[in-house]
């Protein structure tokens, strides 16, 4: 059985290129969607197997999408096909539950090999930006180090971890509720959990306990 895509893209000319690369390779583009609320309605009535959507697009955009059918829809792969190389971008894809994110500019023939390989469990990232994630990676690790180190039998949850990070990126509650898809409620209860685990007075002490090298 061919596998069904979803194709979510603003630009008809971007879509119709994507459909027959992939139709030519043997898949079945089930729907196409030109917003981020047309993608998820899409998605759930036809439930591909793989949504390839664009970041930047009017309702909601791309990565807000992947998050509501990532969350509706778990057996369903997601691929974000993109202009964008910016970080915030990636790694908001990332934390939706996109398991691959390709550049535009890649050779249109190489799209059906790299959707075959996600399906087949393998992230799929261009080399230009494997090479920020590891960075992003490696900036984890050590402030995790430097957090056990300061509070030896702290155990924060990887959610917990993901909101102090941000915390020490100087983002407000707003802004964390935003950039994970959660509410502000939830961001809020997080920080509380944080404060007691770190036996802490308030954020800014918290976010002293990973700079405490």
């Amino acid at each position: 059985m061919n596998a069904r895509v979803l194709v979510a893209d603003d630009h008809l000319p971007t879509r119709t290129g994507v459909r027959r690369v992939l139709e030519s390779d043997g898949f079945e583009v089930c729907a196409e969607a030109a917003t981020g609320e047309e993608a998820v309605e899409a998605a759930l009535r036809e439930r591909p197997d793989v949504c390839l959507l664009d970041v930047r697009m009017p309702g909601g955009g791309g990565v807000a999408a992947a998050d509501e059918i990532a969350r509706r829809l778990p057996d369903a792969s997601i691929v974000m096909l993109t202009v964008s190389r910016d970080d915030a971008d990636l790694f908001d894809a990332l934390r939706a539950g996109a398991q691959g994110y390709l550049l535009k500019d890649v050779d249109r023939k190489a799209l059906p090999g790299a959707l075959r390989s996600v399906l087949a469990g393998e992230a799929q990232l261009p080399a230009s930006l494997v090479a920020k994630v590891l960075a992003e990676f490696r900036g984890r690790q050590t402030h995790r180090r430097a957090l056990l180190r300061a509070r030896p039998a702290v155990q924060l949850r990887p959610r917990e971890f993901e909101v102090l990070e941000l915390l020490r990126d100087g983002l407000s509650t707003a802004e964390i509720a935003e950039r994970l898809f959660i509410a502000e409620v939830t961001v809020r209860t997080h920080v509380s959990a944080i404060l007691k685990k770190l036996r802490v007075p308030d954020r800014a002490a918290a976010v002293r306990l990973l700079d405490d090298r």
